[in-house]
């Protein structure tokens, strides 16, 4: 059996993701100010109030180094606050401010309607079956 399907899917996900992550990113920031990247962070964030960033590296699946930058953007942009970490001298904890929570509020509407768009491309099934498959594929240890 030839490697030719496997690549072929490879190159499949990753232009699927780099199209939606742009189309998704073009709309986020037109409707909140943000992008997918940041979306997600502040997501992560309400969800989980007062954790550290090490901690929303591990959420997020990122380098702990993108994490600081990704956080100083946010706090930069007032969507975070850091405060003191009330045991480890070095770390902070993460919260949400109104402005974060007035972003996800403008957004939502927009990860609906993306949502949605996409649902009616693969259909009611296949967008289960899809979001299962990138799910496994995402926690793989391959």
């Amino acid at each position: 059996m030839s490697a030719e399907p496997d690549l072929r899917l490879y190159f499949l996900l990753q232009r699927a993701a780099h199209r939606l992550r742009t189309s998704a990113d073009r709309r986020c920031v037109a409707a909140a100010g943000v992008t997918t990247a940041q979306i997600g962070a502040l997501f992560a964030v309400r969800d989980a109030p007062r954790q550290t960033q090490q901690q929303l590296a591990r959420t997020l699946g990122l380098r702990e180094s993108a994490v600081t930058a990704l956080v100083g953007r946010l706090t930069a942009a007032g969507l975070v606050a850091k405060s003191p970490h009330p045991r480890e001298h070095r770390a902070v904890v993460l919260e949400l401010t109104e402005a974060g929570e007035r972003a996800l509020t403008a957004a939502q509407p927009e990860i609906d309607r993306f949502n949605a768009e996409l649902r009616a491309v693969v259909g009611d099934d296949g967008f289960g079956r899809t979001a299962e498959a990138l799910r496994r594929l995402a926690y793989w240890e391959g």
